[in-house]
């Protein structure tokens, strides 16, 4: 139902139930908020969007109140303009003044909202935070003094990933954004997905970087440098640096990586392909066995390390193949280091991704052979966009060159696993393959590639008939625990932690809307329809990697260096 609201002496049309600020954002009127995110329900915690309502003696909060026929509305009136700036200077007052040396300056929402306002001196003063770094977590650091208690990464963590790792912790001017006991973050359940970081609005919480660490190794002559990124990569650098994606971009990154001064540039397809292959070979040994469990994809770190968590029933069930990015990273420090005739320890490996969670992973026990790490450092898309800028490349008039053997091809289905659904789909459609020795109608996986925190499809390969259960985003595994209690029986699961899959990954642009979210899907979905290799078992890479390379080097002809294991975690909750 429309009627009429009166906003600023002008007339405009609002539907029954809408809050005010849906009502004057659908009318291209835009008043700043701090506190609200978009599909969550609003607090009107930051008081930012307060505006003035006739015959109301108190400002209102526009992003909570409901819009009443005829109601009269000033956004910017003296008293709501002085409100705001209020509210901005009372942050400002005990907030850092280390603007040029934050991680979010020039992007950050408190710096932007006094700009807007005109602030241009401190008139509140207040008692200053007391600094507290927290650079415990391998993936996120947390700067307490930098905190707005806003709330965003609070509500993100228990409502969207629930993991609970953050809440409010004290009352009064002592209040402060914590994890369990106000312990450090290696001691929360914090699983490093980053979701928090892509919602701080000041910097509060940012990625560790490891810029430093990449720079003083690229000055190292006697060390080989190599760098992978995945397909993910290609089309957020092309974000960051402002310029047209294309299909050649990647040809593009390759150059601009060299320039930098990596000896080697390696796609991380391949590993996907070698993951999604050996995924598949222990989808069909299961059947085969008529296992009653199902098998879950474990190239998600970050709900791998949930699972490890909170709910180590399902640790016997997590597939051992180790994620793209490691895989890619041993075969860097095994075949690349003995085609190049150099030791594993003379080899820095460096991996690109759309994943603050994979620093977190490159990490782990498992992850490293004879005391060597399979992957060195890992740069977020915002790191490399940055290393890119030091060093000064001139990325408007560059070559293309290709990526280097034998990493340099892969499978279209690799670059659907940057989508939640995409590797199970990927999988199913090898195995499929594999039985049928024909591909199967892409029109069955449509269902996989919908909205919807869980998904569940039936394909028949042969006479056997294979389920599969995609869990889009963790608050998913309630839905997915639901259908497995009705007695629902699935063979392949696959779980994301961040919705929509690595095209949200917490390494890419911050402010991400949900279109341009959208939009990277469907850059992958193009890719796998146009593209002529579209599965693992038909790539030249993959093949000549099995046929000839993996048997021609003894330490990794068995492919035991493709495996990995998991165990039970013990966290402060």
């Amino acid at each position: 139902m429309l009627f009429t609201i009166q906003v600023n002496n002008k007339k405009i049309k609002a539907e029954k139930g809408e809050t005010i600020l849906s009502a004057l954002n659908r009318n291209g009127i835009i008043i700043p908020t701090l506190c609200r995110m978009k599909e969550f329900t609003p607090t009107g915690a930051c008081r930012m969007c307060v505006v003035e309502v006739e015959g109301r003696d108190r400002l209102v909060t526009a992003c909570s109140q409901p819009v009443e026929e005829w109601m009269k509305i000033k956004t910017h009136s003296p008293r709501v303009i002085t409100a705001r700036k209020t509210i901005v200077e009372l942050l400002l007052s005990n907030h850092p003044d280390d603007c040029l040396y934050c991680d979010r300056n020039l992007n950050c929402e408190l710096q932007r909202l006094a700009e807007e306002l005109n602030i241009r001196e401190r008139r509140i003063r207040g008692r200053k935070i007391k600094p507290r770094l927290d650079q415990s977590s391998p993936a996120i650091i947390r700067e307490l003094s930098k905190c707005i208690l806003c709330g965003r990464c609070v509500r993100v963590c228990e409502e969207v990933i629930t993991a609970t790792s953050l809440d409010f912790i004290n009352k009064g001017r002592e209040t402060h954004v914590g994890a369990a006991m106000d312990r450090d973050f290696n001691f929360s359940s914090c699983i490093h997905c980053g979701q928090c970081v892509l919602v701080c609005p000041t910097g509060a919480l940012h990625e560790k970087h490891n810029i430093t660490e990449v720079q003083e190794y690229l000055n190292k002559p006697e060390i080989v440098k190599v760098i992978q990124y995945s397909s993910m990569v290609v089309y957020g650098i092309a974000e960051e640096l402002g310029m047209r994606y294309t299909r050649e971009f990647d040809k593009v990154l390759n150059t601009i990586l060299r320039k930098i001064g990596f000896d080697k540039v390696y796609k991380t397809g391949l590993g996907t392909d070698v993951c999604i292959s050996e995924i598949a070979g222990q989808l069909s040994q299961r059947i085969e066995n008529k296992s009653d469990n199902p098998l879950y994809i474990s190239a998600c770190p970050a709900w791998v390390k949930y699972a490890e968590q909170f709910i180590p029933s399902l640790i016997p069930y997590l597939s051992t193949v180790k994620s793209p990015q490691q895989i890619t990273g041993v075969l860097i420090k095994t075949l690349v280091a003995d085609q190049l005739g150099v030791k594993p320890e003379e080899i820095f490996s460096v991996s690109a991704t759309p994943c603050m969670a994979m620093k977190f992973e490159a990490r782990r026990d498992g992850m490293m052979r004879k005391g060597i790490s399979d992957v060195d450092s890992v740069l977020t898309v915002r790191e490399l966009a940055r290393l890119i800028r030091l060093y000064g490349i001139d990325t408007s008039n560059i070559e293309q060159e290709p990526a280097d053997e034998p990493m340099s091809g892969r499978s279209s289905a690799a670059i659907l696993a940057e989508v939640s659904g995409g590797l199970a789909e990927g999988v199913i459609r090898t195995y499929h393959y594999q039985k049928m020795k024909k591909e199967p109608d892409k029109q069955i996986f449509k269902k996989l590639r919908s909205a919807g925190v869980f998904r569940e499809i039936s394909v028949m390969v042969g006479e056997v008939e294979v389920k599969v259960a995609v869990v889009d985003g963790l608050t998913g595994l309630e839905r997915l625990k639901v259908s497995m209690a009705a007695g629902k029986k699935y063979d392949l699961i696959e779980v994301m932690t961040c919705p929509g899959g690595c095209v949200h990954g917490a390494g890419l642009s911050f402010n991400t809307s949900k279109e341009e979210i959208k939009n990277r899907s469907r850059l992958v979905y193009q890719a796998d329809d146009t593209e002529a290799i579209n599965l693992p078992c038909k790539s030249l890479s993959l093949i000549t990697l099995y046929d000839k390379l993996l048997k021609d080097n003894a330490d990794i002809a068995d492919k035991k260096i493709f495996f990995t294991h998991f165990e039970k975690r013990n966290v402060l909750l």
